[in-house]
């Protein structure tokens, strides 16, 4: 069996199962019109049909096209969709920077995604891709909030090539990476470097162990220690809120059941 074909069988059965083993039937993502939540959003409708639902959430700041390209992909795979602004919400609470703007509107989103599972009796289902993981690419409470999350081990190089595979709209494949937070908005610029630069210094020193001395051998120096840097500092964004240990078992440290432990 192909590679991507084996993995989107894999990524369908996981969806169903996940969201099924708690009880629920249904799931719901952001749809942004940008690369990530439309797979996710092609392979959660192929795992669970007229149960799932997509959201778009943009704002008085996101471009016109990600609308539009969120929709073709929508209309090609029979996607059920609704449009909701958060306009009202940046309106309500104005911020003047950039970056504080951004973070806040990637919350405000995933606050309205979070109360449309509540309505919907739905799971969140998360679209980040595992360079946005390791980098700390997202926006904790954000971007990055999800009850499962199918793409988090595949890389942002291998979201493109996976796309072409389960035939997403070349409107979606061959804009540049955004998370459409503002104007203009570019991942790769905001990083410096590309995902193609990027991803396979990432696939080596986390899935391959090389060593930062074979790393600084291998590719720029400066990328390196980049991309290092970035792990560390964001390590904090991949994991629970450290907790104080004051009894013998504590949520975090020794107390680590499966989320889906049954009685």
């Amino acid at each position: 069996m192909k590679k991507w074909e084996l993995i989107e069988e894999f990524l369908i059965r996981f969806i169903k199962e996940e969201i099924t083993k708690t009880g629920l039937k249904k799931g719901i993502c952001g749809l942004s019109g940008g690369i990530d939540s439309a797979v996710v959003a092609v392979l959660a409708k192929k795992a669970l049909g007229d149960n799932f639902k997509a959201f778009m959430l943009p704002s008085q700041h996101s471009s016109e096209s990600s609308i539009k390209d969120a929709k073709e992909l929508c209309k090609k795979f029979n996607i059920n969709y609704e449009i909701i602004s958060i306009a009202p919400l940046l309106e309500a609470y104005p911020i003047d920077d950039r970056v504080r703007l951004g973070n806040f509107s990637a919350r405000m989103r995933m606050a309205v995604l979070y109360d449309k599972s509540a309505e919907l009796k739905a799971l969140v289902i998360g679209t980040s891709n595992k360079s946005e993981l390791m980098l700390g690419y997202g926006t904790l409470f954000g971007d990055l909030a999800s009850a499962l999350n199918p793409i988090g081990d595949l890389y942002k190089t291998e979201i493109f090539e996976f796309a072409k595979y389960l035939g997403v709209p070349e409107s979606i494949i061959n804009k540049p990476p955004s998370a459409d937070l503002w104007e203009g908005q570019s991942d790769e610029k905001e990083l410096g470097y590309s995902y193609e630069e990027i991803d396979p210094v990432l696939e080596d020193f986390v899935d391959n162990r090389a060593t930062k001395e074979e790393l600084l051998k291998k590719y720029d120096p400066n990328l390196v220690e980049f991309i290092l840097k970035k792990i560390y500092q964001n390590q904090f964004k991949r994991k629970l809120p450290i907790i104080a240990k004051l009894k013998s078992r504590t949520v975090g440290h020794d107390f680590l059941y499966e989320r889906d432990i049954r009685l």
